[in-house]
């Protein structure tokens, strides 16, 4: 077979022609059988230090949900419990900081580029701080207006001017006539940096226009004495300044207004117009705002932040999704459709959530787990009585299934998957049978010491963690299929046997009786016969494994009478086994092989003639099934056991039954003397 050169993952890990980036900053590749189906999984691989450090918050918030009382109440409805949300929530806000300034440092990392660089977290920082500030408020200011609150969140992630602007406009004698000083000017107020903003306007009071002189007198107070609401007791007090804030700015329009059209210029510009912007934006006016902060260079965001310091200033949380606040603006400015984090904050600004997950996978699964498990217990979430999935679940098993691409992310994987629903809960179990129990060194046998430990459950090492979850998640079948493993590797397959049939794991248990075909069946089939009396009672047994154990235990009494050499009862035995049509197929030959010994008993006939004709018929089916190309199925195993382990040889082999049954028929017509023997035997080699 032409072996695969490339391989294509759909969807695409990388855009086309981008995979040279992940290899630039360092990306691995790893890849994971799905514990849903079984299909591979290809991921960049996960960030552990960072999965392992925020798992301990994701365990303390599903620790809160599983007390008692969150059965018989809502979450939201108790204040302390929506403080303790909000604490955990701001530590994942404060530990998401803490790497993006780590992997922003310039320097050395003699282990290798980190595997996300520090823009990376500086999305999952922005984001998730916007989160907090939209959905997790602090208890009493669920319904208080949300303006400061943003323009505080829009100050810390997009600073906006910056200070190497201000820095270098305040080294100038006449900052005015820098072409940069209108724009700085006008959005250090936009962005409500009063200290700036006050700097600058004083330094005005060189200006050589009295005019604007006299305007930047009334307006410095203005921006000083802006109400905000962390300065008052009630949403009232602080209504009722801001108006009156609002009647001495159009005090100001008025005063401008009075300025004569001719002496609206200086020797650089019509600064007029520049104070003129000011004022409508501190008026509070749409129309002024969309277009200066488009002249600006600015965005949305900076758009929905600024309306609700200038154009409403008691906007509350709900209303940017009441009044379509967020969309309308989002038509004439909408976000990067390339930028993911630009995608993510218009949806949650605009109360999209599902939008807001969907683009939080595209980002990272990390970011979509971790929204969609706050939003699950606050009520933000949609819920579907059609689906056994939850949006909640699915975004978190999404991220499990990208934990699971490094499998010493096993035991933070399953604590994700077992805090989900059923479906969760049976992935969760698959990937524990899957992990590798170690219970030797590679190329060393077991310490004696080490099974006996386990056999009287004082378990060990990975094993002992295995079990540890188990216990914890109540998977008690789980826990013994896998201690069943441990027995297996052992060879101890009655123990083996005995946990698979407790746990009622019939799959694991017919691996079992393959592993006892395999390995000396007369040696180990006895250990696991006890358990044939066990099964036989319980009705949910499945009938495959069932009939395969009764086989392994007949064919195991079958090699100890031709061992023994009580040929009669063996020939009674292997009769009733191909009678009872309770062999694999693939041990017919096998079975018919053992029947040699017996056919060829010099002393007396062990089989009657309707038995040979049986063993002949059993053997006349084999032989066409390998001619019509079934040859591994039937002759897999006896091709296993003879010299040269092929099919040729183990077809002699059957060549030597076909010739014992000639003999036994032949001897059968001489001692009966009975015409309809003949039949059979001119037939015999076709």
């Amino acid at each position: 077979m032409e072996k695969l050169r490339s391989l294509n993952v759909v969807p695409a890990l990388v855009e086309s022609g981008s995979f040279q980036d992940l290899v630039n900053d360092g990306q691995t590749i790893s890849l994971a059988p799905s514990p849903l189906d079984g299909s591979l999984g290809v991921f960049i691989s996960p960030h552990a230090t960072f999965i392992a450090d925020t798992f301990v918050i994701f365990s303390a918030l599903q620790n809160l949900l599983k007390t008692p009382e969150r059965h018989s109440r809502s979450l939201i409805e108790s204040d302390h419990d929506v403080n303790v949300v909000r604490k955990l929530a701001i530590d994942f806000v404060n530990f998401i900081k803490e790497c993006w300034v780590h992997a922003s440092r310039p320097v050395p990392r003699p282990d290798g580029p980190l595997q996300f660089s520090g823009d990376h977290y500086r999305s999952l920082y922005t984001c998730f701080s916007l989160f907090v500030v939209l959905f997790i408020p602090e208890s009493g200011y669920e319904q208080a207006p949300v303006g400061d609150e943003l323009m505080e969140w829009l100050n810390t992630h997009f600073i906006e001017p910056s200070t190497e602007e201000g820095d270098l406009l305040s080294g100038l004698d006449k900052p005015w006539e820098d072409e940069t000083f209108w724009p700085y000017l006008t959005r250090a107020i936009l962005r409500g940096l009063n200290k700036a903003s006050i700097f600058f306007l004083d330094a005005l009071s060189k200006h050589p226009s009295e005019d604007l002189t006299h305007l930047t007198e009334t307006l410095i107070p203005l921006i000083e004495s802006q109400p905000r609401l962390q300065d008052f007791n009630t949403e009232r007090d602080f209504a009722q300044s801001t108006r009156r804030w609002k009647d001495k700015v159009k005090a100001l329009r008025i005063d401008m207004e009075r300025v004569p059209e001719g002496a609206r210029w200086d020797d650089i510009e019509n600064w007029w117009e520049r104070l003129s912007d000011i004022v409508g934006i501190l008026e509070g006016r749409p129309e002024v705002l969309k277009r200066v902060c488009n002249e600006l260079g600015g965005d949305w965001k900076e758009v929905c932040v600024a309306w609700g310091i200038f154009v409403d200033p008691r906007l509350r949380r709900q209303d940017l999704v009441s009044r379509d606040l967020v969309s309308d603006i989002l038509l004439d400015m909408p976000p990067d459709p390339t930028n993911l984090e630009d995608n993510i904050n218009a949806a949650l600004l605009g109360g999209n959530l599902s939008e807001a997950l969907e683009f939080s996978l595209k980002l990272d699964p990390w970011l979509s787990a971790h929204f969609a498990d706050f939003m699950a217990p606050l009520h933000l979430l949609e819920t579907n009585e059609e689906s056994d999935l939850s949006l909640r679940d699915f975004y978190i098993l999404a991220y499990a299934e990208y934990l699971y691409s490094d499998p010493a992310l096993w035991r933070i994987t399953i604590d994700y998957m077992y805090s989900c629903s059923d479906i969760g809960k049976l992935r969760a179990d698959t990937i524990l049978t899957r992990v590798p129990l170690q219970l030797r060194q590679q190329g060393q046998a077991t310490n004696p010491e080490t099974i006996e430990r386990i056999r009287s459950g004082d378990i060990i090492g990975v094993l002992k963690d295995i079990n540890e979850c188990c216990l914890q998640y109540n998977r008690e079948g789980v826990r013994r299929t896998i201690s069943a493993r441990a027995f297996i590797e052992e060879r101890n397959y009655g123990l083996a046997a005995s946990y698979c049939t407790s746990a009622e794991d019939w799959s694991g248990l017919g691996h079992i009786i393959d592993y006892v075909l395999e390995d000396h069946i007369a040696e180990h089939a006895a250990a696991i016969a006890p358990i044939i009396q066990k099964l036989g009672l319980q009705s949910n047994v499945n009938g495959v494994f069932y009939y395969r154990l009764i086989f392994v235990t007949r064919y195991a009494r079958l090699q100890e009478l031709l061992y023994r050499k009580e040929l009669s009862d063996a020939a009674s035995d292997l009769i009733t086994i191909i009678q009872d049509d309770i062999a694999p197929a693939s041990w017919w030959a096998v079975i018919l092989c053992d029947s040699v010994h017996l056919l060829e008993y010099e002393h007396r006939l062990l089989f009657s003639s309707s038995q040979a004709s049986l063993l002949l018929r059993k053997l006349e089916e084999i032989s066409l099934k390998v001619s019509q190309g079934a040859g591994s199925e039937y002759l897999g195993v006896l091709s296993r056991m003879v010299e040269g382990k092929d099919q040729k040889e183990a077809l002699k082999r059957l060549q030597l039954v076909r010739l014992a049954l000639a003999r036994q028929l032949a001897d059968q017509t001489r001692v009966y003397q009975r015409s309809y023997h003949t039949k059979p035997i001119l037939n015999l080699f076709g």
